[in-house]
Parts: structure tokens; sequence; C-alpha cells
């Protein structure tokens, strides 16, 4: 019996909501705020899909997972189903789900959202994800050994999408992580409340699962070079994976004073470090009062939406642009206002005020107005003519993006760019034979999903490095002057086993 068409008038008008933790009691734990759907309201939100013949929203996805798939397998109840098409392209969906702009991406292009809200995509993501957790699910193919040892360094989504699909290609890999755990930024960067270090743990035991090996706590760069790794230590490829994580300070009178950091060591040391159960766990970390922080992404919100769950009585948002300049999620901002972030639009610090003691008071901060806009296309801000003021703080978090962290560059022959991020070509080899690079320290901080895009388009670069066979590339159309040895094509570097009597 054929299925009778959707159209935007037949299905559920209104967007499926997900259930929250009341603001003013999750700004005292670190508890994971939403909740996420259950079965019955991941099927009402499946019925939203058009099942669009053009699909715009797999375009939209950096790795093109075939989102109304899933979606229709979601609504038949075959939620293995969804689970084997979503993680052909993508291993953590339960981790995506929840961190991935996806108003900006496959929801930002979703046909639905012309007339009413997006279909809820990344929440059918995140549940595909948790129940594949819960059930205990993991799709292990059957892996033919290749005789190729790989080496990745990092291990956030960069590096964890290669080395999935190198294991899958039959290499032995090893990947690198210079902190005690596992996870890169997902595990330092995020809190709990976004998500949920149970969530990582459980994608990380899979790649396990596929015969991935982690060596944490070592520093590539310190303990051996990236060179090394090719001539010394056996590696017939690497892939360079470490992210950009060097926080960037603003540069103003006041900047080296006791209770100014930056958002990278707050999270570090609250989410990886585990100050925030202190004191069972015994990590510093300053605690203030009036907290300021100074930008406005989605990092800057995780700092605040921290501070006050460490024991914070205020907590400000300093941006010098307007809201909606701010370039962190819709989600993440509104989540901020319910608990009670004060924020100062239109804002710039121009120094930060000494005690008397080395330790901060305040902060200088001029008022500012938009112009014309730049070259990211919002609109430029200047400071409007004798409007500074003083505010009270007593500690200042810096989150206004990150840098490579320069040890690569100083201590290998890779090629840099001009802003000191890893040179790659198109297909993401760098100048060093054998090395490949992908994620923030190529392209500077972006998210979540499209350093897993990288990822795995620098696997595909890899596999054809190495001669290995990649079963997801066609043949080419035109096969026409391909010679072959025993019938095998020559280009596959293959080779036959004759037996002369």
């Amino acid at each position: 019996m054929a299925t009778k068409k959707k159209t935007i008038r037949t299905i559920p008008q209104e967007r499926t909501p997900m259930r929250e933790q009341d603001a003013k009691a999750r700004a005292k734990n670190f508890e994971e705020v939403a909740c996420g759907y259950n079965l019955e309201e991941a099927l009402r939100e499946s019925e939203r899909c058009l099942m669009c013949p053009d699909e715009p929203c797999i375009s939209g996805c950096p790795v093109g997972i075939n989102i109304p798939g899933f979606i229709q397998k979601i609504g038949e109840k075959n939620l293995r189903g969804a689970y084997d098409i979503l993680t052909s392209t993508n291993l953590l969906p339960s981790i995506c789900g929840r961190v991935c702009p996806q108003e900006n991406q496959c929801e930002g292009v979703c046909t639905v959202g012309d007339s009413l809200e997006a279909v809820a995509i990344g929440r059918l993501e995140r549940f595909v994800g948790d129940t594949a957790i819960k059930e205990g699910w993991i799709n292990i193919p059957y892996i033919a050994p290749a005789p190729y040892k790989v080496g990745i360094v990092g291990s956030g989504p960069a590096g964890m999408a290669c080395a999935a699909d190198m294991a899958k290609a039959g290499c032995d890999v090893t990947v690198y992580e210079a902190f005690h755990e596992p996870g890169g930024v997902l595990k330092y960067g995020i809190p709990d409340f976004r998500l949920p270090n149970t969530v990582i743990d459980a994608e990380i035991d899979k790649l396990r699962q596929f015969g991935v090996k982690f060596e944490c706590n070592t520093l590539v760069g310190r303990l051996f070079t990236i060179e090394q790794m090719i001539d010394e230590m056996g590696y017939h490829a690497v892939f360079v994976g470490v992210g950009a994580g060097y926080p960037t300070m603003l540069g103003i009178p006041g900047d080296s004073l006791n209770g100014v950091l930056s958002a990278n060591e707050l999270l570090t040391r609250c989410n990886l470090m585990r100050a925030k159960e202190f004191p069972a766990f015994d990590t510093p970390l300053p605690i203030g009062k009036r907290v300021a922080v100074v930008g406005a992404g989605n990092t800057a919100m995780d700092a605040m939406r921290v501070s006050l769950r460490l024991g914070a009585e205020k907590v400000y948002c300093i941006y010098r642009r307007s809201h909606k300049e701010a370039p962190a999620r819709a989600e993440e901002v509104h989540h901020a206002e319910q608990e009670g972030v004060e924020f100062h639009w239109l804002t710039n610090p121009v120094a930060v005020l000494d005690d008397g003691a080395g330790s901060v008071r305040g902060m200088r901060c001029v008022r500012m107005e938009l112009g014309e806009p730049d070259e990211s296309g919002r609109r430029r801000p200047k400071p409007v003519a004798g409007s500074e003021f003083d505010f009270e703080t007593d500690l200042i978090v810096y989150a206004i993006g990150t840098n490579a962290n320069p040890i690569m560059g100083q201590t290998s022959k890779l090629k840099l760019n001009k802003w000191g991020y890893i040179a790659t070509n198109d297909s993401l080899a760098t100048s060093v034979a054998g090395v490949f690079a992908g994620g923030d320290i190529v392209t500077g901080a972006a998210t979540v999903i499209e350093a897993m895009g990288a990822g795995r388009k620098a696997a595909r670069s890899m596999k054809a490095y190495l001669g290995i066979r990649d079963p997801a590339l066609a043949y080419p159309a035109d096969r026409s002057g391909a010679s072959t040895f025993f019938g095998i094509d020559a280009s596959e570097r293959n080779f036959a086993r004759v037996r002369v009597a």
C-alpha cells in the first residue's frame, strides 16, 4: 500500500519541544540541561520530515548524513536501522546531536523551515545515538588486515573520525593524546551540562572495539616529532588533528594580573581536571564572586554557565557587538539568559584595573556602536567618544577565540600558513610526505562535525597514498586505457600469486 504523500499542511505544525531542567535548579549543578526525546516525542518529530526529493539537508551536513533515511527509520520504529544509516557516515551521533550547530547546517536548509520551524534533526540524531549507547549497539564490519601502521596525533573529533576510517581499512592505528584522557576539546572544552563525559567515553569505547589504541599523556613535538614517527617509529602515514587550543588574550593593560585567565584554562580545569568536584579533586581554580566573561561565542557561554555553577554571585557577558551578531548558538544564549547571566552588549574592555596587590578589582570599558560590515559580514564595532566607564569585577575570563599551538611548527618541518596553522593541499596532505592534517589546526576554530568531515577526508587521502582500495569510491567512468595484470587493475596496486610448476 502506497504511503500518502506528506505536505506542509498535513505534518505536525509545532516543533516537538525537548524537556529541560528548571533554570534555577540547573544553575547549581552540572547535570545535563536538555533531557532528550523519548520514543513518543521522537516519533512525533519524525512525522514532520517531508522526505523531500532534493534532500537539501544532506548537502547542508558537512559529512553528508542520509538524514531523510534515518528519520524514516525512526518513523518505522526501526531504531537499529536508523543507527546503521547514521553511523555509515557519522561515528559520533550522540555527540553531534548535542553540540553541532544544526541551525546553521542541516536544519538551516530544511524545507519545512521555509514555512514552519525546521525539523529537529539534531534532537533526533541524539535520540538514536543515546538509544544505541543504552542498548550497546555497535557496527563493526569485517576488517581485512592491511600491512600499514597509522599514527593519529590528537584525539578530538577530527582524530577520532580519521582513526575510525583507517581502522576499518585494516590499519594498525594508534592515537596520541597530550592530556591524561582521550576526547580532545570534547572532554576539556565542553561542560557536562551540555555534553556529559559518559557520552564521550561511550563513543571512544566503540573506537577501541575497532582496534584503535590510545596513548595518553603523550605530547607529540616534545617526546618525539612528527618526522620521527615516519622515520624511526615505523608509521606509514600520520594524521595531525591537534585542534587550535592556544588562547587569544586582549593585550590590554592589566592582562597579567591575578584573576585574568582564558576560557580554555577555566574549562579545562573544571571539566577535564574536575575542579568542579573540589575538594574530592584538588585542582586549583580561582572562583570569583563577580565574573566578567569577554566574548559571546559558545565557549563564552560555557565559561559563564560554569562560573555560575562554581558559585559566582554575578556573571556578566561583555561583548563589543550586539545580540544579533553574537556567534553563539541561539539555544546557548537563551539558556545563559535563563540561568541569570547579565549581558552587556556593545561594550569593549580597554584596561584591567589593579587592586594594588596584583589582583583584579575591575575593568575599564568603552561603549561601542556598529558601523559598516567587515570581512566577516558582521557590522564593525567602533568606540563611542567619551563613553569610558569602570566596571567592578574580581575575575575576568577571555573567550575571544583561539590560535594554533606553536609546538608543531617549532618541532617539525611542516609548512605553516601566515596565521601559524598547518598548510595542506586539497587532499589535506602536508608538506611532509605521508603526513596529513585536518580540523581546527588547518582551518582555525570550526564545528565538531566539520572537524569530523576533515578527519574522514584525510582518511580517504591516506588510503589513496597507501594504495588501499576504498570501497566507498567508485571506479572511474573511463577505464578504456586501464592496464591489467592477470585481470586485476594495475592502479589498485594489488598482486596475484602465481605458482609455476
